[in-house]
């Protein structure tokens, strides 16, 4: 039967280290105590929480941190602003902080040039939990912007400084600098992109181009997961986003087709080896 499809799970997807930092925590916790409250989807990837939820997770969010008294309460890789760290000490919370330390330094990096009163400018997602612990550190007062488009639709200072969200694209960072260099803006830039994420993206691409079909799997909240969905398909049409098993359609491949299955850094790799397993028995 030459029938079968030949599956290759990619070797470099998969959880970043501060997801597996975060998970570990949070795995370790609820092996000592049975149940841990964590502030936010621990990870952009449904499945997962689901998973932890059933090991005894608890997600909760600001108003219920709020009611809460002498609890232990994660806090996930994408890191709080102070205003959180603020009401654990009032409420005699312990925090457990499973923050990425890149965010961390990125956190630390923005307070600074803030107390410097640099005009600081934010490349991120309006209302993402990394960016809302980012604006944190400015009292509120950066401006947040998802595209160019939107930052030339605010009145802009001569100079200004420029950060980006750990999970964006590297090139539209650096196509948004030198537009504004270009327009007469001075700039300092600041590129605060995890490399783990920006290195994935030749990555992907080297493998995306060496199968008939490509599964890229990854949760709908993940911001870092939208851009590398979009670096696959650039690179092979045939790429089919699934946020889990049910999504997959055996109806896109064709018997004896090569099939590369890839994710984001929120992609647990059980998820990924659950879609090759189902895939190898057709």
């Amino acid at each position: 039967m030459p029938h079968h499809l030949s599956v290759r799970i990619d070797p470099n997807s998969g959880f970043c280290f501060g997801v597996i930092y975060a998970i570990q925590m949070a795995e370790d916790l609820l092996d000592e105590q049975g149940y841990l409250y964590c502030l936010g989807d621990i990870v952009h990837n449904d499945e997962e929480v689901e998973r932890l939820e059933r090991r005894g997770l608890r997600i909760i969010d600001y108003e219920q941190l709020a009611g809460l008294r002498r609890e232990a309460v994660l806090i996930r890789a994408h890191g709080e602003p102070p205003s959180t760290y603020q009401m654990a000490m009032e409420n005699e919370l312990t925090l457990v902080d499973a923050s990425c330390p890149v965010v961390l330094k990125l956190q630390n990096r923005i307070k600074t040039s803030y107390d410097k009163q640099d005009q600081i400018f934010i490349y991120g997602k309006h209302g993402h939990a990394e960016v809302r612990g980012l604006l944190g550190q400015t009292s509120g007062n950066a401006v947040v912007f998802e595209s160019l488009e939107e930052l030339l639709g605010h009145e802009l200072p001569p100079s200004l400084t420029l950060y980006s969200q750990t999970t964006k694209s590297t090139d539209s960072f650096y196509r948004i600098k030198n537009e504004l260099t270009e327009r007469g803006y001075e700039v300092n830039a600041n590129d605060t992109i995890c490399r783990q994420v920006s290195n994935r993206d030749k990555d992907l691409r080297r493998f995306a181009a060496q199968y008939d079909q490509v599964v890229f799997v990854s949760g709908t909240k993940s911001s870092n997961g939208k851009v590398l969905y979009q670096v696959c398909k650039d690179t092979n049409p045939a790429t089919h986003f699934i946020s889990k098993l049910d999504d997959l359609d055996y109806g896109w491949f064709m018997p004896g087709q090569s099939v590369g299955i890839c994710g984001a850094t929120s992609t647990p790799m059980w998820q990924m080896e659950q879609i090759r397993d189902a895939l190898l028995a057709l």
